[in-house]
């Protein structure tokens, strides 16, 4: 059985599996039924690995066990996997939601609180500061960042960034604005994003920006985090945030935009 390196890495990245299970999946699927010494050599998994493997496709809702002498297992049709992998996935989620939200009345959340203060302290401002890659751990930074706000927010991004921002960012803003965080966004706007820049208004002050591209985040003059590539030209997961954690660079950087915001046009 051949089957291409590439669409075994897609299967490996659609459903979450290892380079043998993908390898012992398509080999049954191609079989419709087989034993685990055939698999092993159709698959070319070692054989000492294909029951294993086999075990772990069970249990992920991929195949069945035939009960018999020898002992066979049955190919499940993709629709059927496809629907019994959301399904699992579904509840393991919900289940360690559930342990999560629980660590809120848990003694272990605040023995790791202590740990995490105990440890700052030893810690110089300026060596808090980090990268991250890919755009999901971008917004999940930048979204930790803007929830820890008190005093203002400022974000500079592009025409795809704004859309971007409504959905992933609108419940944090909410919250800031009724601490009474100021918010400022700034953006190019035109027909393709001026609904979504007009939803912000309610939350926010946004205006847009003509003459600048840039991608950055400042929260109250002493938090930075800005983006080093273009969002038009890099795919989502290769896009890189750098944070850094320090009043002099950001202060400075503040009162630059200060300049710029002036000249932009008020979003009506």
């Amino acid at each position: 059985m051949i089957v291409k390196d590439e669409f075994l890495s897609r299967l490996r990245k659609i459903f979450d599996l290892n380079l043998y299970e993908v390898k012992v999946w398509t080999a049954i699927l191609s079989r419709g039924t087989s034993t685990a010494g055939e698999l092993s050599n159709i698959s070319d998994v070692p054989r000492s690995r294909t029951y294993d493997i086999l075990e772990s496709l069970e249990k992920k809702g991929f195949i069945v066990m035939k009960l018999g002498k020898p002992i066979k297992f049955v190919a499940l049709k993709p629709e059927e996997v496809v629907e019994r992998v959301k399904r699992n996935l579904l509840k393991h989620t919900q289940e360690r939601t559930k342990r999560l939200e629980s660590l809120k009345d848990d003694d272990v959340l605040g023995e790791l609180t202590t740990l995490f203060t105990q440890g700052v302290k030893f810690v110089e401002p300026s060596d808090l500061s980090g990268s991250m890659k890919g755009r999901q751990n971008i917004y999940n930074h930048l979204d930790m960042m803007i929830r820890d706000a008190e005093r203002q927010v400022t974000i500079v991004t592009t025409r795809d960034g704004l859309n971007r921002k409504i959905e992933a960012l609108m419940p944090t803003f909410e919250k800031c604005r009724k601490r009474g965080v100021k918010i400022r966004i700034a953006a190019p706007i035109d027909n393709s994003n001026i609904k979504i820049a007009r939803e912000l208004k309610a939350i926010a002050e946004v205006r847009s920006m003509d003459k600048m591209k840039a991608r950055f985040a400042i929260i109250d003059g002493n938090q930075l985090m800005f983006m080093l590539l273009d969002d038009e030209k890099f795919h989502p997961n290769y896009d890189v945030g750098v944070w850094i954690n320090t009043d002099f660079f950001a202060q400075a950087l503040e009162q630059l935009f200060e300049l710029a915001w002036k000249e932009m046009k008020v979003v009506k």
